[in-house]
C-alpha cells in the first residue's frame, strides 16, 4: 500500500490515465492495463476495457513479445559472469553443427550477427513451433543477410540460438533455467512461458471495422527465447527495477550496465537510439530511455525506465495491432518525470577522505586546455572541462592505484599518477595525454618538450 507522501499527484494521476484511455480508444484495444514504478514503490496502476466490468489489473497476464528476449540476454551474461563463456566467443565453441557457428555471442546478443530477421515461412508467431524442430527450420538456407559485426540486423532466429546455448551449457531446458536464475529471485511468480489465469485473451481488430477476431496463442518451440513470455505490470516492474540496478542474486549492477552500451552500428538513419545485449535504448525529450518493446498476434508490450529520473512504465495491451505501445509506455515516463521530478538526495560530505587523493584534485591543464579533477566516493575521480566543452569521465580505482574510465572519450582508458624519485606528482597521464598543474609546466614531462624561453608576448 503507498502512503500519501508516496502517491502522485491528483492531477498527474489524471494525466496518466488520460494518457491510456485515449490509446486504448484511440488503439482500438479491446483492454490495455499500465503502471508506474518510481524510487523503488509502484506508484500508479491503470487499466481501460471495452467489456465493463472486466477491466485487467496488475495480476493479468498478457503476452509480451520480444521482451521475452531480455531475459535471454540475462541469462547469457550470468554464465558470461560464472566464467562458462565469453562473448567473444563464436557459437561453434558452445553450440557446434547450427550452420552460424562462426558468429559470436555479443553479436547474437546485439543482434549484429548478419542473421535473418524471421525464421522460414509458415509465419512463426502464428503457427506451432512444432513446424520448427530443429534449428536448421529456424535459420533457413538464407540465414545470413549480412557480414556479421558490420550492422544491426534485428534478428528472432538469433535469439533462438542464444536459448539453445543456454540449455546446451547448463543442461536444463530454457524455460527451467529462466524460472530458476531470474524469475524466483526476482519474485516474477506471475511470469511464464504459458498463460496461467487471470490472462487475457489475444485479439486483431479489423483495419476498417470495429470488429474483431481471436488470435491463436501457439507454443513457439524452438523460437520461445525470442518471444514466448506471458507476465504482468506486477512482475514487469520488478523486472524493470532490477535491469536498473542489477539484483546480485541474478546479475551485478556492472553487467546490466554493460547491457546497456550500444553493441553495433545503428541502422541508417536511426541516430536517437541503439541496441545493447538485449535492451533497446532510446533518446526522446532530452530523456535517456532503456527497455523493451515486444509484439505477438493479439497482443503488444512495452517497458522503458530512466535511471536519471528513476521512473519506469509498463504498458501491456491485447490487440495485433493500432497501439503504439512503446510511444505510450515513454510517455507514461514522461508524465511523471516533467509533472514531478525527482528530488536530489541530499548532498552529505564523504564518509572519509584519501589525503593524498585530496591533494591531486583542482585544476590540471591537457596542453593549454584547463580541466578540474574532483574526488568522489570510493576513491573514484572525475575529470571535466572547466567551461563544459571538450572531453571528461568519470573513472573508477583499481586496486594497484590507477583508475579506468567509465564514460565519454576516455572509456576503458587508464589514468595513473606519474611521480618524481621523491614522491610528488610529477603530471597525470591519461592514454599517454599529460595533464600538468600549469600550462606546459616546464617541469612535467611534456612530449616535445617546453621551448626553454618560455611564454612571451608579440614582440618576444
Amino acid at each position: 500500500m503507498t502512503s500519501p507522501a508516496e502517491q502522485l499527484l491528483p492531477s498527474t494521476q489524471r494525466a496518466l490515465l488520460h494518457r491510456i484511455a485515449t490509446a486504448q480508444a484511440e488503439g482500438r484495444s479491446p483492454s490495455l492495463v499500465a503502471a508506474v514504478r518510481r524510487q523503488g514503490r509502484v506508484v500508479w496502476n491503470g487499466s481501460r476495457t471495452c467489456v465493463d466490468g472486466h477491466a485487467p489489473d496488475s495480476d493479468t497476464q498478457f503476452r509480451i513479445g520480444s521482451l521475452t528476449k531480455t531475459f535471454t540476454a540475462v541469462l547469457v551474461l550470468r554464465l558470461r559472469d560464472e566464467g562458462l563463456l565469453d562473448l567473444a566467443d563464436p557459437l561453434e565453441k558452445h553450440l557446434p553443427g547450427t550452420g552460424a557457428g562462426d558468429v559470436t555471442l555479443h553479436q547474437l546478443l546485439g543482434h549484429s550477427a548478419g542473421l535473418g530477421a524471421e525464421a522460414p515461412a509458415p509465419w512463426w508467431e502464428r503457427t506451432p513451433g512444432s513446424l520448427r524442430p530443429g534449428l536448421a527450420d529456424v535459420l533457413g538456407e538464407q540465414g545470413r543477410m549480412h557480414a556479421p559485426g558490420r550492422r544491426h540486423h534485428y534478428s528472432n532466429p538469433g535469439y533462438t540460438l542464444l536459448g539453445a546455448l543456454i540449455e546446451a551449457v547448463r543442461g536444463a531446458s530454457w524455460a527451467e533455467v529462466l524460472r530458476i536464475e531470474i524469475l524466483e529471485p526476482l519474485g516474477m511468480h506471475r511470469t511464464s512461458p504459458q498463460p496461467q489465469a487471470p490472462h487475457a485473451g489475444g485479439w486483431a481488430v479489423h483495419p476498417w471495422a470495429d470488429v474483431i477476431l481471436p488470435e491463436p496463442a501457439e507454443d513457439l518451440g524452438l523460437m520461445a527465447p525470442a518471444g514466448q513470455l506471458w507476465s504482468t505490470t506486477a512482475d514487469l516492474l520488478r523486472f524493470a527495477a532490477f535491469l536498473a540496478e542489477g539484483d546480485d542474486r541474478v546479475l551485478v549492477a556492472a553487467s546490466v550496465a554493460e547491457m546497456r552500451e550500444p553493441a553495433a552500428p545503428p541502422e541508417p538513419g536511426d541516430w536517437e537510439g541503439h541496441y545493447g545485449l538485449g535492451l533497446q535504448v532510446v533518446r526522446r525529450k532530452g530523456r535517456t530511455l532503456v527497455g523493451h518493446t515486444g509484439s505477438l498476434p493479439g497482443f503488444l508490450a512495452a517497458l522503458w525506465f530512466s535511471a536519471e529520473d528513476d521512473v519506469a512504465a509498463v504498458v501491456c495491451a491485447n490487440v495485433t495491432s493500432g497501439v503504439p505501445i512503446g510511444e505510450v509506455a515513454a510517455e507514461l515516463v514522461d508524465i511523471v518525470a516533467a509533472s514531478e521530478p525527482r528530488i536530489p538526495e541530499p548532498w552529505r560530505p564523504l564518509p572519509e577522505v584519501d589525503t593524498e587523493l585530496l591533494a591531486l584534485t583542482g585544476p590540471w591543464y591537457w596542453g593549454t586546455r584547463p580541466n578540474v579533477l574532483r574526488l568522489g566516493p570510493d576513491r573514484g575521480l572525475e575529470v571535466r572541462p572547466v567551461n563544459g566543452q571538450g572531453r571528461g569521465a568519470r573513472f573508477n580505482a583499481r586496486p594497484d592505484g590507477t583508475w579506468i574510465g567509465l564514460d565519454g572519450y576516455y572509456a576503458g582508458e587508464t589514468l595513473r599518477v606519474v611521480r618524481n624519485d621523491d614522491g610528488s606528482v610529477n603530471h597525470l597521464d591519461l592514454g599517454s595525454f599529460v595533464f600538468t598543474r600549469e600550462p606546459y609546466e616546464p617541469a612535467a614531462a611534456i612530449p616535445g618538450g617546453v621551448d626553454e624561453d618560455g611564454w612571451r608576448g608579440l614582440g618576444g
